[in-house]
């Protein structure tokens, strides 16, 4: 897609007024994921100025908050990548967010009053969230108002304001469009939870159901829990490493108990509102964006 070349392109030139090498240099080595935060902003916004700027600042902020991610969770690669803590130290990984995500503030400063607030307050949300994260793999957590807390803040909390951002930029509906970002970014946090489950480690490049090794015990464990017989064995597989035996009554009992289907839909009704938020806006390609997120193979 040559419009999301030009995000790349904004980005760049953001980067190179900060006159550092160095960033530079870290800003290439950065694998970049689906974009879909530029995707949706330019779908609700059209290809323009303002909206390439506001898409380049998101994805930064992003980017950021992924590079301070992977600190957080000692993680080595990123989108199939060597990440930056990997192949330089913590320290570099948190520095480079750090510039990324203040050169990304400094340019929101000069735009739009409106958006700079829509997309900063997210932006706290979204530290908040990931501070929950880590807080919520201390102990088994059973409170589903809680996990919905924090993935609305940690993950769906930008992709609203980046919604809602497009279309005060396009003088578009933005409330509408900013339940449509919300839901987007609910569903598309639970499905990942969701396909940890059923898909396989070669499909997932990570290895299979390490979310409940993790600590993160995500919507098809708190239905799970809900409704599990042997409650007392479910927790006490929590963050162990899983015998080919404690996967398989798992799976089996998230079938039998209906958590994963349940889960599912719960995803798929999320996605459906979000369709019912934006059908009289003529945007044909957000129901396809969602519809093509939800309507997969589990």
């Amino acid at each position: 897609m040559e419009e999301l070349q030009k995000v790349k392109d904004q980005i760049k030139d953001f980067v190179k007024e900060c006159n550092d090498k160095k960033s530079l240099e870290l800003l290439d080595l950065l694998a970049t994921g689906k974009m879909l935060r530029s995707k949706l902003i330019l779908k609700i916004a059209g290809i323009n100025e303002e909206s390439i700027k506001l898409c380049a600042i998101v994805e930064m902020i992003h980017a950021a908050s992924l590079l301070h991610d992977d600190v957080i969770d000692e993680a080595d690669t990123r989108r199939g990548k060597p990440s930056i803590n990997a192949l330089f130290d913590n320290k570099t990984s948190i520095m480079f967010g750090d510039i990324l995500y203040s050169k990304a503030f400094t340019e929101l400063s000069q735009m739009n009053r409106e958006v700079a607030y829509t997309v900063s307050n997210a932006v706290t949300l979204l530290s908040i969230g990931e501070m929950l994260d880590v807080d919520l793999t201390n102990e088994f957590n059973t409170s589903y108002d809680k996990y919905l807390d924090m993935i609305y803040k940690k993950t769906a909390s930008l992709i609203e304001a980046s919604a809602k951002s497009a279309a005060i930029l396009a003088n578009k509906d933005k409330d509408k469009f900013a339940l449509y970002g919300k839901n987007l970014g609910l569903a598309f946090q639970m499905i990942d939870d969701i396909l940890d489950i059923t898909q396989d480690s070669q499909t997932l490049g990570k290895p299979a159901m390490l979310d409940f090794v993790e600590g993160k015990v995500t919507i098809p464990y708190l239905l799970l829990h809900e409704r599990v017989e042997d409650k007392a064995r479910l927790e006490s597989l929590y963050k162990k490493s899983l015998s080919q035996e404690d996967t398989l009554w798992i799976k089996q009992q998230m079938t039998e108990t209906k958590a994963l289907e349940d889960s599912i839909n719960e995803a798929k009704k999320l996605g459906l509102e979000a369709i019912a938020a934006v059908k009289d806006e003529d945007n044909e390609s957000l129901v396809q964006i969602m519809s093509a997120m939800i309507n997969r193979e589990f």
